[in-house]
């Protein structure tokens, strides 16, 4: 199991299109020893793996590629932040984040603030009606409707109307787009 552990790191780096030097200076480890590491001349250690994974945003399970537990749920904690609520849907630091997401109800007399981060969004309304802000343009979406957008730009989604909305989100901290083709 430790022999995957090297060519496992090098491939997390590479995905992630970063450099020994900045993993090294993100980490604190030496290049030598990252180098060491993903050649699998140096015996990987937790003080060695555990900032790694912290750093590519994964599992630890799944830098060592530790054999599944056989219990594929996830456990939830429900968070609040900007009056929205945040239900996770997958494990943090997984490639690709899903959201579950209550917007409250507001009036159309509130000002919407814009942000913007890296990454890109995928949005899917399950109930209610969603304003997509998206530099000058709004965008209103209904249940069963999906809208995609590279989150440099800047953005805010919020309900519609005066009535709570549902949505799904999926989210991309590398800026990866999904392509689904139909046969």
């Amino acid at each position: 199991m430790l022999d995957a552990v090297g060519p496992r790191l090098r491939e997390l780096r590479t995905r992630r299109g970063l450099k020994l030097s900045d993993v090294a200076e993100q980490t604190s480890l030496s290049v030598s020893t990252l180098s060491r590491l993903e050649s699998g001349l140096r015996r990987p250690t937790l003080d060695l793996l555990i900032p790694l994974a912290r750093i590519y945003r994964v599992a630890l399970d799944d830098v060592v590629g530790a054999p599944p537990t056989g219990d594929p749920r996830i456990h939830p904690k429900p968070i609040k932040r900007h009056g929205h609520i945040y239900l996770p849907l997958t494990n943090p630091g997984a490639p690709v984040q899903a959201f579950k997401m209550v917007l409250p109800g507001r009036k159309s007399s509130d000002s919407v603030k814009l942000a913007t981060h890296g990454g890109y969004e995928w949005v899917y309304v399950l109930s209610g009606s969603v304003s997509l802000h998206l530099n000058d343009t709004v965008t209103t979406l209904s249940p069963g409707e999906a809208a995609e957008f590279d989150t440099h730009q800047p953005h805010s989604i919020v309900s519609a109307m005066a009535k709570a909305a549902e949505i799904l989100a999926l989210f991309s901290p590398q800026g990866e787009q999904i392509h689904v083709h139909g046969n």
